[in-house]
């Protein structure tokens, strides 16, 4: 591609034609505000959303005489081009600008879900703004609130990053514009409310929203009451992804694992007891990787009785999808309802930990399930309605009680006065908080595959893998979507993929439409990347991918680092099924731990 030559504030700078203004600037370091702009979901030229026009810059050369445009979405063609980001005439316009979206936004900034992440906020303070001359009429919404998320329209700055995310990210296509004008704002078909809408609840346009229009329903309150509740017994699990990512807001290195801290610090919280939702993940192996194998073993049947490796396909309910994240859950119920007989039965690992806690291991410290309350820490705002969901509250006796997101985490170490950096390692307690490697990789996209296909090739051999035959890289990476052939047994190849992000989940999905025989297995995560990248993890403020690429490593390395590497070589485990649940797929495992899925169940 050539190269076009632009002067910016007198300096000049050559960029592969057809970049915008705002790339020419950063290659440069010259610093142009922006709001609306997001890289990370494909906003810019290639969307031309532009709506912000936080980035305005005065230019000649683009049209007969200087002009303003937005830096974010004017693409460079020809040569020439003059560009300044601090003329009169540009600064001026981005103060009106952002004094005219201040104008219409509430000022509750000090009580606010954002205060201190909201970049409006930040833009005023980088603007030294201390009064608006704009005075007028103001948009005033009712707050819809769900289980997981809350939208508070009267917030909503229009910048349209939600909808770009949902639809051009996601696929979900839940946001859309909504008016024209003053009253315009991105909301739901027809404003209805959001539980009522194709919403999967993945969070991912609360991570990208830059204020508070869009935020996760926090039940913070709710734990500190059950905590200093006297007749309660208050036990939290934490999900593979917390480790790698609640460390950054404690000043360790973006993806550096703080296990051992972070139990410290819940039991410093007044928690009862600590324990790891790695050990159900190992537990979801037992039962996924069962299924996995019987319907494998069904389909090679078919196959030597004649049959088309379509209709052996059929018949066995194969490709397996995994069920593990309730964000694609609900994505599989709402737009591919025909495919409703193909993921794993097996609960995630966050409602089969709730199931044994509330069964097992209240029998075993005799407590009624009732007092027991079960708090999940989870990087995800879709756990939080999956823990909503009535089939999970059997006898009305919900299997979570409450689900706390990393974010939020973090603010009650900040209440209590709990610095991370400044404690001791500690460890999880017994009998649900040993777990294995093959546990930890569940936080990453893939991990969830290769944990499988690391304890199936023991259902199908009798002998664990050793070495670094253990590690299935072909499975691993941060691409959207991943296929790879396995040997998962001597001369028995399986055909699997992997894809994080519902945009490419949809991909492999109207590839299961196209040829149900084309994979024996598939890993769907809703997040890109999968939970190192969940709805309620840290934000993310600068390169998104170096971030994610070192919380998956993370987890990598803790995985390295852990003695037992196979979910089935978990002790506890094996206790676990010798002592309660008999064997994988008994009826007793089958009644705790399995589930079944519903076409548009909201509606």
């Amino acid at each position: 591609m050539p190269n076009v030559s632009v002067t910016i504030n007198g300096t000049r700078v050559e960029v592969p034609a057809g970049s915008t203004i705002l790339d020419a600037a950063n290659k440069i370091n010259v610093h142009i505000p922006t709001l609306c702009y997001c890289p990370d979901v494909g906003c810019g030229v290639a969307n031309k959303p532009a709506s912000c026009r936080i980035c305005l810059v005065e230019a000649s050369g683009i049209r007969p005489r200087p002009v303003l445009v937005p830096a974010c979405a004017t693409p460079l063609s020809r040569d020439g081009v003059e560009v300044w980001t601090n003329s009169h005439r540009a600064m001026k316009a981005r103060r009106t600008v952002l004094e005219l979206l201040l104008s219409d936004h509430p000022k509750d900034c000090l009580t606010c879900a954002k205060n201190q992440d909201c970049e409006l906020q930040k833009l005023a303070a980088e603007f030294g703004i201390r009064e608006i001359s704009y005075q007028g009429e103001r948009n005033q919404y009712p707050v819809d609130k769900s289980a997981a998320i809350q939208r508070d329209l009267s917030k909503c700055i229009m910048c349209r990053r939600c909808e770009t995310v949902c639809n051009k990210v996601q696929t979900v296509g839940a946001l859309t514009g909504n008016g024209r004008g003053f009253p315009a704002k991105v909301g739901t078909a027809s404003m209805i409310p959001l539980a009522d809408s194709s919403c999967t609840f993945c969070g991912q346009c609360v991570n990208i929203c830059p204020v508070g229009a869009i935020v996760g329903v926090s039940y913070v309150k709710k734990v500190w009451d059950a905590i200093n509740d006297p007749k309660k017994t208050v036990i939290v699990q934490t999900a593979p992804a917390v480790r790698v990512g609640v460390g950054q807001e404690f000043g360790f290195a973006p993806g550096q694992p703080v296990t051992g801290k972070l139990v410290a610090g819940l039991r410093a919280l007044g928690f009862d007891k600590v324990f790891d939702t790695d050990f159900s993940a190992d537990l979801t192996i037992m039962e996924e990787g069962n299924e996995l194998v019987g319907r494998v073993k069904k389909f090679l049947e078919a196959s030597k009785a004649g049959k088309s490796a379509k209709d052996a396909s059929l018949e066995a309910q194969l490709p397996i999808l995994t069920s593990c994240c309730p964000g694609w859950i609900n994505f599989l119920e709402h737009h591919y309802p025909d495919l409703l007989d193909i993921p794993s039965s097996c609960k995630s690992p966050q409602q089969m930990f709730g199931a044994i806690a509330k069964s097992y291991y209240a029998e075993k410290i005799g407590v009624k399930p009732e007092d027991l309350i079960v708090v999940s820490v989870i990087p995800c705002q879709a756990k939080k309605y999956e823990s909503a969901r009535p089939e999970f509250a059997p006898g009305g006796i919900k299997d979570v009680d409450y689900v706390v997101t990393t974010r939020e985490l973090v603010r009650m170490f900040n209440e209590a006065g709990v610095n991370l950096a400044n404690l001791q390692d500690d460890e999880y307690d017994n009998p649900l908080g040993e777990s294995t490697g093959a546990g930890v990789i569940f936080g990453v996209t893939g991990g969830v595959l290769e944990a499988a296909l690391r304890s199936v090739h023991t259902m199908l051999t009798g002998e664990n893998l050793a070495g670094d035959a253990i590690n299935f890289r072909s499975v691993r990476g941060l691409d959207g979507v991943k296929e790879a052939k396995v040997e998962v047994a001597p001369g028995l190849t399986v055909n699997v993929a992997v894809a994080s992000g519902l945009g490419n989940a949809r991909k492999a999905l109207d590839m299961v439409r196209a040829d149900r025989s084309r994979f024996q297995a598939i890993e769907i995560m809703a997040c890109p990347g999968g939970c190192i990248n969940g709805g309620g993890q840290p934000f993310i403020h600068g390169d998104r991918k170096a971030t994610l690429e070192r919380r998956m490593a993370g987890l990598y390395t803790e995985d390295e680092c852990k003695t037992i590497r196979l979910s089935h070589e978990n002790p506890d485990i094996k206790k676990l099924y010798a002592e309660f649940l008999g064997e994988p797929g008994s009826e007793k495992a089958h009644h705790l731990l399995h589930t079944v899925y519903h076409e548009n169940h909201r509606d």
